[in-house]
C-alpha cells in the first residue's frame, strides 16, 4: 500500500473551485443582460408595429369618411380595429396620447379629430429616443 497520495488522487484544490465559479457567476451575469436587452426589443418591436396599425387605420378612417376620427374608441366601434391594442410599456390600451388636427379651413363645421397617436410611456428606448416620440 501506499503511504501517501500523489496530486491526481486528491481531487481539486479550493482555488480551482473558486474559480470555476467565478466564471459560472461572471457568463450567467452576461446572458442575464443579454435576455433582458431582448425583452427590451421584443417590447420596442410590439410597440413600432402596434404604432403603424394604429396609423394606418387612422388614414384609411379619414380616407373614408374625409375627416379623422374624433377618438382611438371611433376606430373600434367603426370597425377600423377589433381593439386598441395595449402599449407595451405601460402595459395599458388609455395612455395612448393623441395628437389633434389642424381644423380644417375648407370645413369649418368639421371636428379637428386625431391626426396622429404616440406612446404614453416615458421611458427611453435602447437606441436613446423617448418613446413617446415615436
Amino acid at each position: 500500500m501506499r503511504a501517501s497520495l500523489t496530486r491526481t488522487q486528491r481531487g481539486f484544490t479550493m482555488i480551482e473551485v473558486m474559480v470555476v465559479m467565478a466564471l459560472i457567476v461572471i457568463l450567467a451575469s452576461m446572458g442575464l443582460v443579454q435576455y433582458r436587452q431582448s425583452i427590451v426589443r421584443s417590447q420596442e418591436a410590439v410597440l413600432k408595429e402596434d404604432l403603424f396599425r394604429l396609423r394606418d387605420a387612422i388614414d384609411q378612417y379619414y380616407a373614408d369618411k374625409n375627416q379623422y376620427p374624433s377618438g382611438l374608441e371611433a376606430l373600434v366601434s367603426d370597425g377600423y380595429l377589433r381593439q386598441l391594442p395595449k402599449d407595451p410599456f405601460t402595459k395599458s390600451d388609455g395612455t395612448w396620447q393623441t395628437v389633434q388636427a389642424e381644423p380644417d379651413p375648407n370645413n369649418l363645421t368639421a371636428e379637428p379629430g386625431v391626426y396622429d397617436v404616440k406612446s404614453g410611456s416615458d421611458g427611453t428606448a435602447l437606441d436613446g429616443s423617448k418613446y413617446a416620440e415615436w
